[in-house]
């Protein structure tokens, strides 16, 4: 046995909706796109399929923090641009050898 060991310590971020409800994500991917910067994250519990799309701002105390998109087709560019990121992930052979 290797004295070797491997952590691996999630991303997880609360986020305030406006109702003043918190709710804790789970970071799984990040990518800039037109100068702006959007990051995926799932919820910690619920469905693991579904994620959220949040858009990197820097507020007027120089801050980064992360806000809902508002133009709906700013949130399709990056929903696809997520959506080929995560699909590149997925080894098509090893899941086909597994069909055999």
């Amino acid at each position: 046995m290797s004295d070797e060991t491997f952590e691996y310590e999630q991303e997880v971020f609360t986020l305030t909706d406006e109702d003043g409800n918190e709710s804790d994500f789970e970071f799984i991917g990040r990518i800039e796109l037109e100068d702006n910067t959007y990051v995926a994250l799932i919820p910690v519990e619920g469905n693991e399929e579904e994620y959220v799309i949040l858009k990197i701002v820097t507020d007027e105390d120089g801050e980064e923090i992360l806000v809902t998109i508002e133009d709906d087709e700013e949130f399709d560019r990056a929903a696809d641009a997520f959506e080929d990121e995560f699909m590149s992930e997925i080894d098509y052979d090893a899941s086909q050898e597994d069909a055999e």
